[in-house]
């Protein structure tokens, strides 16, 4: 059984991933406004895998008779100033997630939930790929600049992308 402080936490972090879900189908409206079609299906597809991952959470609590309390999600910008822009958000919100996962990591050792301990660790390694599928892209937004065939190029190549669940991970 989960220690109420521990359930706690993980609420708050199934709630954090649903408002990155939420964040990322935010951002595929403002794509499709766009007509950058490839990269609303990458915000589509990072939306699923963050649905997946807060499902992951929801089943792990209750899996130790944690009592799941879902709370309202807040409402996600719906404006960027460019495709830059969003993806720097993107990698920003990641890396706050990054922060988030680390510090329920730390909660668990502090409270020696040991199993706790060992399911965040999918989660840490998670999100040193997500950080660095974020900056990949950061970095050829920055390489493309003001170049409209470069970013019709990226924006054909990002909407080959599709969900799978994550390696290693038990689907929820």
């Amino acid at each position: 059984m989960i220690n109420n402080k521990m359930a706690d936490a993980i609420n708050a972090q199934i709630n954090a991933e649903w408002y990155s879900s939420y964040l990322y189908i935010s951002m595929a409206a403002y794509f499709d406004s766009t007509g950058l079609k490839g990269f609303s299906n990458w915000m589509r597809v990072q939306a699923q895998e963050e649905d997946f991952h807060a499902k992951k959470f929801f089943d792990y609590l209750l899996s130790r008779q944690g009592q799941v309390v879902l709370t309202s999600i807040d409402a996600p910008p719906i404006e960027w100033s460019s495709p830059l822009a969003a993806f720097e958000a993107v990698y920003e919100h990641e890396q706050k997630v990054t922060a988030l996962i680390h510090a329920l990591v730390g909660l668990a050792h502090e409270e020696k939930d040991f199993a706790s301990v060992a399911m965040l660790q999918w989660f840490v390694t998670e999100q040193v790929e997500e950080e660095a599928n974020a900056d990949d892209l950061v970095q050829k937004l920055k390489r493309i600049g003001d170049n409209s065939g470069g970013l019709f190029m990226l924006d054909r190549e990002l909407a080959t992308r599709v969900f799978t669940a994550p390696a290693g991970a038990d689907a929820p």
